[in-house]
């Protein structure tokens, strides 16, 4: 049975944790396939947060098994405190399944990712210093540790010998700090998280194609969105993998044949954290109103989103790179009450108009957005449980999202319960 696949098509936290959670019910596993532990999702479940970073959504599904793939950059601590936090809560961790081929932060990683952020001054990226990028430089670099490492000290001993030979005069000429002590992180990482993590490492390529292969259902869950992509994003200030569609296969395993679904999440209108261009960005009382009704707060880092109109041309080309087949739209609810919405359709820079996105930096950060102007509706959309419940304006808004997309909305989210999804393929 073909694999699903659920992507970001903005900067991130579209809500692709509530659907990919929804949807997880009708999977048989669900699985992480890039990034770490700087994209947190918040799920709600019979009123109930969970706030989660490194396991996949599925978990709180008895049947799913949670995958996280080779792609994904793990931090053994952050994972077992999260584990730790679901037993807690009465959620079993037992089926989690850890690639051993996924590679591992290690407490260097956080360091010189806050050292090359200060470093950058007023050019800083803006990243959750968190260890993602200099974890994934390692990687391609060669030098990496990955979770099989744990399985074998001596391994591991010596590849954190030869990575800290470098990384080691990095940090004290360059960065003027001391250098880390490999029996320190030998000690931490091979007596305290390997025995945790231990009977969750296995050969995940393995396991997704044996439920590929009994015909089962299976979701394939990405990190950030589309404009953070390495490749396809708004470089340099991106993630450091792919979250795109395509990235669920080298970060899974599988192949472009066995996915023919791509649900892509929008939220109603857009947000970002940390820097680089955002031409719909809103510095007025309606943003305001998007931050705090929307509750747009980092769930790992708690900083401020910044808000603005949704936008038809990153749609458009998050449509053509991820090879959509839907849309799933959230947090449509948070509108209630303008009296007008707006959408960008088109940009403006030195005087020619761009309806696809520009591929220069440079035009990007010039562009002017082009809008066109909806009405609002006056009412509470988070008491709606059908779609011929929605006032016209709301589904004329979806109707104009959908033209200017170019892709059906499949679902809408019009609260932050797991129920308070509109499925218009039913």
């Amino acid at each position: 049975m073909p694999a699903t696949v659920v992507v970001g098509t903005q900067w991130g936290d579209e809500g692709k944790g509530k659907f990919t959670d929804l949807l997880a019910g009708d999977m048989t596993m669900v699985v992480r396939y890039q990034g770490g532990h700087n994209a947190g999702h918040t799920l709600v479940v019979a009123g109930e947060s969970f706030a989660l970073q490194l396991v996949p959504s599925g978990v709180l599904y008895e049947h799913v098994i949670p995958v996280i793939g080779n792609g994904v950059v793990v931090d053994p601590r952050v994972l077992i405190s999260e584990m730790d936090m679901l037993e807690s809560r009465g959620v079993s961790t037992e089926r989690l399944r850890l690639s051993g081929n996924a590679h591992l932060i290690l407490p260097y990683h956080q360091e010189l990712d806050a050292l090359y952020e200060r470093h950058l001054g007023k050019n800083k990226l803006g990243t959750t210093k968190r260890g993602i990028g200099p974890a994934y430089a390692d990687r391609s670099m060669r030098v990496g540790l990955r979770a099989q490492d744990l399985l074998d000290p001596r391994i591991f001993r010596k590849k954190l010998g030869a990575v800290l030979e470098h990384t080691n005069k990095v940090l004290t000429r360059v960065f003027n700090r001391l250098p880390v002590d490999a029996d320190e992180i030998a000690a931490e990482y091979l007596d305290v998280c390997a025995p945790r993590l231990t009977p969750h490492i296995t050969d995940t390529v393995a396991l997704v194609h044996d439920e590929l292969d009994a015909g089962h259902n299976i979701l394939m869950e990405g990190a950030q969105a589309t404009f953070l992509d390495l490749d396809h994003g708004t470089y340099p200030f991106v993630t450091s993998s792919n979250p795109v569609a395509g990235g669920a296969c080298t970060g899974a395993g599988i192949g472009p044949r066995d996915i023919t679904r791509v649900i892509g999440i929008a939220k109603a209108y857009v947000t970002r954290v940390g820097s680089g261009p955002f031409p719909t960005e809103l510095f007025d009382e309606v943003g305001d109103h998007l931050v705090e009704v929307g509750q747009e707060y980092g769930t790992n880092t708690g900083r401020r989103r910044r808000p603005g109109w949704l936008d038809a041309v990153m749609l458009r080309y998050a449509a053509r790179v991820n090879s959509l087949s839907e849309l799933a739209i959230t947090k449509l609810d948070i509108l209630d009450g303008l009296e007008t919405v707006k959408v960008c359709v088109a940009y403006e820079a030195e005087g020619e108009r761009h309806d696809q996105l520009p591929y220069h930096q440079s035009v990007l950060h010039r562009s002017i957005p082009v809008y066109e102007e909806l009405p609002g509706w006056q009412a509470d959309l988070s008491e709606v449980t059908e779609r011929s419940q929605l006032p016209a304006e709301a589904e004329a808004y979806l109707q104009f999202v959908e033209d200017q997309a170019g892709v059906p909305v499949g679902m809408v989210g019009v609260g932050p319960g797991r129920r308070q999804v509109l499925n218009f393929n039913a």
